[in-house]
């Protein structure tokens, strides 16, 4: 487990998304939880943490921040050693969704970013059970904290998102794909049809787990993530 890992982090969160996996990691390779915050398209955002990142890392991602990775992926593949893609979507916004996300941007606009954010992230997203009061009130603290520009910008980053199928279709690393087998803003189904365009995709679901399993169920993913991490590298041809 020689490469440094980057953690790309969910819309509206914070390293405090994966602090589970950097108690996990952190002795054993160098972890970077990489901030996507700044950049109002994914792809300035990637360029940005391009110039930022090491020569060569394995790179992980959630939700938003998986599209990022995946535009990494696209722009810089020889610098990308492995990739892990977890509850997120390869597609492009469709136009339904991305209207659907204006009544949430004028809400975090006038004051009401908690409202906004429980629009992103909502209970029946979890698994139901005795943790999703305490990750949803995590969520929303790291939205909270990130503020309502934050949420404007990885607004309309997601509605401007372009389709990543092609990138995916040529991807050449090991590759994770993990989803919550209770999530349903991104659905196993979903993954599934992902896992199928790469070629050495491997598709793990958690159980007892949604849209956010760094925190719902940490251990699990992180048998996942270190699975992966100990995979062989696949020659380029």
């Amino acid at each position: 487990m020689a490469e440094p890992l980057v953690l790309l982090p969910e819309m509206m969160c914070d390293a405090r998304l994966y602090s589970e996996q950097m108690a996990a990691f952190s002795n054993e390779i160098c972890v970077t939880i990489a901030p996507v915050t700044q950049g109002e398209r994914i792809e300035e955002i990637a360029s940005n943490l391009l110039d930022q990142l090491p020569k060569r890392f394995a790179l992980a991602g959630l939700g938003f921040g998986a599209m990022v990775a995946m535009e990494i992926l696209r722009r810089a593949p020889d610098r990308v050693s492995r990739i892990a893609l977890m509850c997120t979507n390869a597609q492009a916004e469709t136009p339904q969704m991305a209207a659907a996300r204006e009544p949430h941007i004028i809400a975090a606009r006038t004051g009401r970013l908690a409202e906004a954010a429980r629009g992103h992230i909502r209970a029946e997203h979890l698994a139901a059970g005795g943790y999703a009061a305490t990750v949803l009130a995590a969520y929303t603290q790291m939205a909270l904290d990130l503020g309502a520009e934050v949420f404007v910008r990885q607004s309309r980053a997601m509605q401007r998102r372009r389709d990543q199928q092609s990138t995916l279709r040529k991807c050449k690393v090991p590759t994770l794909i993990l989803c919550g087998a209770e999530d349903t803003l991104m659905s196993a189904k979903h993954h599934s049809f992902m896992a199928e365009l790469i070629p050495y995709a491997r598709l793990v679901v958690i159980e007892g787990a949604g849209h956010l399993p760094p925190l719902e169920q940490p251990e699990d993913t992180n048998d996942a993530l270190r699975a992966w991490m100990k995979q062989p590298l696949v020659l380029r041809s």
